[in-house]
């Protein structure tokens, strides 16, 4: 038994090299799963970044409407939306959005 060992020690130890390295390409932190899934969650973030940086650009155009030069049509948007006023000899219709 011994000597079959010798003989065959050097295809005995490639082949557990093979092994270790194959499993090691496959799993692991730096493996080809863990690459999949971190491809995975860097594709998330540049999806929520540029949904993020959208809300900003969109808050900025606000704030200048607010700040820079008045916008008085923007004013009257939001107090109608906010506050529920209208002009005089307007009707206003409130409509109730039910969830069932």
């Amino acid at each position: 038994m011994l000597g079959k060992l010798r003989k065959n020690y050097f295809l005995l130890i490639s082949t557990f090299l093979i092994l270790y390295f194959f499993f090691n390409l496959l799993d692991g932190e730096r493996g080809l799963f863990s690459y999949f899934k971190k491809k995975e969650i860097l594709i998330n973030l540049e999806a929520e970044e540029a949904n993020l940086s959208n809300k900003i650009k969109d808050l900025e155009f606000k704030n200048s409407l607010l700040s820079n030069k008045l916008d008085l049509d923007y004013i009257e948007t939001l107090i109608r939306g906010k506050f529920m006023f209208g002009k005089e000899g307007e009707t206003l219709y409130i409509i109730n959005k039910n969830d069932n």
